[in-house]
């Protein structure tokens, strides 16, 4: 009788551990998504409803570069890792050129106009792009050829993917490279540049190349982001798929719970809706009678909305006063 105590608390554990891996996980996916949206906001005042269709179309890149035109296993020698990612780091330098071109051609000239405008045309350029991604990757399996594929490690009797571990790798190197970044010239030109536009162009900041340069690295978090998400075992199991563009309306309540210009925002309201909705789809599965299917969808925005009761500028987020 202790015996099969101990193995049912065992089980219970490693269910617990899988859970852990799963949703530290896809918290990094969302922080990344995150990421992006606050660089962009933060720089350009622009809320970019377009991040999740970036985040396809990054997929479709690495399948392109890597599967289509072998780059850069046709001239490079070595281990086919490699050679993944440094597609994956082509893909993402291209998304990072859509990114500045969006900037440059669609949200440059609409400077000083009003902030509903400049939403409404990443709204449309959203549209845009996910029409074109979804021809992409619907009229042909893409695949993106992940290294690992789906392989997965035991810890102790908890089953861990590896696309889990390389999602949260990620995230991890991500926002340590947004930290050092900062820290360089044109990171305090744009952590300026986020204070006062007017004054860090009297300064002599170029507000121009800043702009650019938080659209080129919002695209490439979004690249990232699309790439990891779809690996298996998430459900599009390591092709480019067409849920990828929907992704950022899931990671929404990660960017308003943490707030709209924080970068440390970012990751603990990422990794704050990851936990919940993945926890909450594990142990509240008993109670879809009462829930409804579809209750684990709902879990990050109930989160979301508590979190603005508390904080209305999020948890990290910079609180305006006005005068009346």
């Amino acid at each position: 009788m202790i015996g099969v105590l101990a193995q049912a608390s065992t089980t219970d554990f490693d269910i617990f551990v899988q859970t852990f891996f799963k949703a530290t996980a896809l918290g990094s996916l969302y922080s990344l998504l995150a990421l992006g949206f606050v660089l962009v906001y933060k720089s350009t005042q622009t809320l970019n409803f377009a991040q999740g269709a970036m985040a396809l179309v990054g997929a479709w890149f690495l399948s392109l570069v890597f599967i289509d035109w072998d780059f850069p296993a046709r001239w490079l020698p070595g281990p086919n890792w490699l050679h993944w990612i440094i597609a994956l780091l082509v893909a993402a330098a291209m998304a990072a050129v859509m990114g500045m071109a969006i900037e440059k051609y669609t949200i440059r000239p609409m400077i000083g106009q009003p902030l509903f405008s400049m939403a409404m045309i990443t709204l449309a350029l959203e549209v845009i792009l996910r029409t074109i991604s979804f021809d992409a990757v619907n009229l042909t399996t893409r695949s993106l050829g992940v290294p690992w594929g789906t392989r997965i490690f035991m810890l102790g009797g908890a089953r861990v993917a590896w696309s889990y571990i390389a999602a949260t790798a990620m995230a991890l190197l991500a926002f340590v490279a947004i930290w050092r970044f900062f820290k360089t010239r044109m990171g305090i030109a744009m952590r300026a540049t986020s204070f006062d536009q007017e004054a860090a162009m009297a300064q002599g900041i170029n507000v121009s190349r800043v702009f650019s340069i938080a659209w080129a690295s919002g695209a490439s978090l979004a690249a990232f982001a699309g790439v990891f998400a779809s690996m298996s075992p998430w459900p599009s199991g390591g092709t480019a798929n067409r849920d990828g563009a929907f992704f950022v309306f899931r990671a929404l309540p990660a960017v308003v719970l943490g707030g709209l210009d924080s970068v440390v925002g970012a990751l603990v309201g990422g990794m704050i809706i990851g936990f919940s909705e993945i926890y909450a789809g594990q142990y509240l599965a008993n109670y879809t009678g009462v829930l409804g299917v579809g209750y684990q969808q709902v879990i990050p925005y109930l989160v979301m909305l508590v979190g603005l009761l508390v904080r209305p500028y999020g948890l990290y987020g910079t609180v305006e006063v006005r005068r009346v």
